[in-house]
């Protein structure tokens, strides 16, 4: 960045493209993860139409945990909130505009205890990095589900696999990785993965991946290519960039 502005590089960035479309997504791996659609939609085509390890429970009603109340995070509270659940939120930032019924802020250990369902939507920091590990997987309530579309260094995955292993996490629905960039956007089906941490999780019954495709909407994409089409216009012509980031030299 500093080297950047030295050579009289700009950057600028897309901010912001449907936070909804990722919202959405963390409530798919919820009810996919809980009604286990995903699995009847394979038997049924094979013509089994047993009912068997297929039952779920009730999200309505549930305390559902938001680590993070940025825009995505604002998105997906207002999806919970309307499905009858409480959330409790977690933001260094509170937004007061979510303070509501059914919503409330509260402290990181408060929202890990109570919580049925906890789904990330903070940034990756060296603050945040392995926010999930085993110290706060044990302040879980048993049998917790826990869903993230935000970064895949969020959770520690071997903390997390030894939850799966001694059941303290009932579901693990995962849309991000943080070995990811070997392994996604590719089709590997005729490889062998390396990847023996993704392979073990893979195997588990309760854990769902998805390959970081919860922004992947048309909305999203039209907004994504406006905003660069907009950022490209301001800087051929010279005016100030609405996007623009600059490095700032933090004391």
């Amino acid at each position: 960045m500093p080297d950047a502005e030295e050579a009289g590089i700009k950057i600028v960035r897309v901010p912001a493209y449907s936070p909804e479309a990722v919202a959405e997504h963390a409530l798919a791996l919820i009810l996919t993860l809980n009604r286990k659609t995903h699995k009847a939609y394979n038997r049924v085509r094979e013509g089994n139409f047993s009912l068997e390890r297929l039952i779920g429970f009730n999200v309505s009603g549930k305390t559902v945990g938001v680590i993070g109340t940025g825009k995505i995070g604002a998105a997906f509270t207002r999806i919970m909130t309307g499905m009858g659940c409480r959330v409790i939120g977690y933001d260094k930032f509170p937004d007061e505009r979510l303070k509501g019924p059914g919503f409330e802020y509260g402290s990181l250990e408060k929202l890990l205890k109570f919580s049925d369902i906890i789904s990330l939507h903070c940034p990756l920091t060296p603050e945040t990095a392995y926010l999930v590990n085993k110290q706060t997987l044990n302040l879980m309530k048993p049998g917790v589900m826990l869903i993230n579309t935000s970064r895949g260094a969020l959770i520690n995955t071997n903390d997390v696999i030894e939850a799966l292993k001694n059941r303290h996490v009932g579901y693990l629905g995962i849309d991000v990785y943080e070995q990811e960039e070997k392994l996604f956007f590719r089709d590997r089906s005729e490889e062998i993965l390396q990847d023996e941490h993704i392979a073990y999780l893979m195997s588990f019954p309760n854990v769902l991946i998805t390959a970081h495709q919860a922004f992947f909407t048309r909305e999203a994409l039209v907004q994504i290519a406006t905003t660069t089409l907009q950022n490209l216009k301001e800087f051929e012509e010279g005016g100030e960039l609405t996007n623009e980031v600059r490095y700032v030299e933090v004391k």
